[in-house]
């Protein structure tokens, strides 16, 4: 077997550990987001209930709450095209200077 071949072996294997072992040592746990947390932190400090300034745009135009998953969509949607943009101007930067340094030569 090729070095190469061992070391894709190996880190699959890790990666499939680091992925698995928090799944059986976080049985009970419980993740909220952020929201939830900093409504928390707003009603211990004031001592009152927080409510929300405005409606979310998508309830006001459906008048019901989205499902989870389909915020999560949303969520995955901004992540990829922001993702995008970083990577097309690095890509950008990349290109520029690399034309430079063949220019030079």
């Amino acid at each position: 077997m090729s070095k190469n071949k061992k070391t894709v072996i190996i880190l699959s294997i890790i990666i499939i550990l680091i992925a698995l072992i928090p799944i059986f040592l976080l049985k009970n746990a419980k993740f909220g987001g952020s929201d939830d947390a900093g409504s928390q932190v707003v009603s211990e400090i004031t001592g009152s209930d927080y409510k929300p300034w405005f409606t979310p745009v998508m309830e006001t135009v459906t008048g019901k709450e989205l499902p989870s998953e389909v915020e999560t969509l949303f969520f995955c949607i901004q992540t990829g095209i922001g993702t995008g943009i970083i990577f097309f101007f690095l890509g950008r930067f990349y290109e520029r200077s690399r034309a430079k340094e063949q220019k030079e030569s």
